[in-house]
């Protein structure tokens, strides 16, 4: 049995086909495909007590829209508290000045993300301007923890 150049120049551009195909599912699969650093955004900024998992390029909506992405985020040294910079689509430019950030979890086990709720101001957010009104995420451990120390205590006072 001979193999044939053209044999081997055919099975070598079935796996690089097979390669590419599983790069594009992967960006896919991360939604880094659509993320864009264009200049049609504008950048905001959010305290938090707790950014939780947050991560940058983590989506930033309003109602279940996509409007933005996290850019950077950061510790203030003195307050300690979690700095979160966003950008928001220029197309967007009628977010409240009131408007509230809170971290929110997609799923049980999803990623994190930034929900705004806007609020009845009207001025708008500019470029550069910091949402004020904010909630940090919620932490599961925490939550179990406060949950079976809680029970622990019920069932000592029983006793």
């Amino acid at each position: 049995m001979q193999h044939t150049h053209t044999q081997d120049t055919l099975v070598g551009l079935f796996v690089a086909s097979g390669f590419a195909g599983l790069f594009f599912l992967a960006l896919q699969v991360s939604n880094l495909s659509s993320y864009s650093n264009n200049d049609n955004t504008y950048k905001v900024t959010a305290r938090f007590a707790n950014s939780g998992g947050l991560k940058i390029k983590s989506q930033v909506s309003v109602a279940g829209v996509r409007i933005g992405r996290v850019t950077a985020i950061r510790l203030d040294k003195q307050s300690y508290e979690s700095i979160v910079e966003m950008s928001i689509e220029s197309q967007f430019d009628n977010l409240p000045d009131d408007t509230s950030a809170s971290i929110y979890t997609a799923g049980l086990l999803g990623e994190q993300y930034v929900n705004l709720e806007p609020g009845g101001s009207m001025d708008y957010l500019k470029d550069g301007g910091q949402i004020e009104i904010t909630q940090a995420a919620i932490v599961l451990e925490e939550m179990i923890g406060k949950y079976l120390f809680q029970k622990a205590e019920e069932d000592k006072e029983e006793k």
